[in-house]
């Protein structure tokens, strides 16, 4: 009876500890990938899950009015649907990264299906805008050991994030804001939403109100944004 307790325990422990390193955004476990920068004065704006017509474009109008440049984990699907917001994204000098086909969490994928994924995407940007991605971000962060492999097999870094800002539910602004500044150090890569996983068109107005505010109270404090790219160079 103690024996089986103890298996028992032990198999909960191990499934635990697969599952916290499998979603942790800063865990290196399964392998490496960019998490924060080395320069404390330097900050990077990701965006995941667009392009999402109209809020992309109100923040690339933001981004423009501030002469800052951010990092975009587009969905493979959402780019064949809006090809022309992702062009205006290349266009203005933003960095684009690949953010799967249709968004489905690594952790249940196999090899083939994480493969595909990933090159549908990078097939979609490439016919949308005429460059190929550097950058992976696993949706939901959810990966394992095979998909950082697999993903730098097809020539992709892989990158999380040391800061949330937790827009998902589109959250109203001030709210963003303030869980972005709890976190920031410096040297942090920032996730926020321009767009959602389940349809095209979700909310994310108040994610372009709390970008201004935030590039706003940043660069006053002396902060540099940077893309993803520029911080890991």
């Amino acid at each position: 009876m103690l024996e089986l307790a103890v298996t028992a325990a032990t198999t909960l422990a191990a499934a635990s500890f697969a599952g916290y390193h499998a979603m942790a955004p800063g865990s290196q476990v399964y392998g490496r990938s960019l998490v924060r920068g080395t320069n404390a004065r330097q900050l990077a704006l990701t965006y995941d899950d667009g392009p999402n017509d109209p809020h992309t474009l109100r923040l690339l109008e933001v981004l423009a009015k501030h002469d800052v440049r951010a990092t975009f984990f587009l969905v493979g699907r959402y780019v064949q649907q809006r090809p022309q917001i992702v062009r205006e994204l290349a266009k203005a000098g933003h960095v684009l990264g690949n953010h799967t086909f249709t968004h489905p969490n690594l952790i249940f994928c196999s090899e083939l299906q994480t493969r595909i994924q990933l090159a549908e995407c990078s097939r979609a940007i490439e016919d949308a805008a005429g460059l190929s991605p550097k950058l992976f971000r696993p949706p939901f962060g959810g990966r394992r050991p095979s998909t950082l492999r697999i993903a730098r097999e097809m020539g992709l870094e892989p990158v999380m994030w040391s800061v949330t800002g937790w827009d998902w539910e589109a959250k109203p602004a001030d709210y963003v804001e303030g869980k972005v500044t709890g976190q920031v150090k410096g040297g942090d890569i920032v996730l926020l939403h321009d767009g959602g996983h389940r349809e095209m068109g979700a909310d994310r107005s108040q994610t372009v109100i709390a970008t201004n505010n935030l590039i706003t109270r940043y660069k006053g404090e002396g902060y540099q944004f940077v893309t993803v790219q520029e911080m890991k160079n």
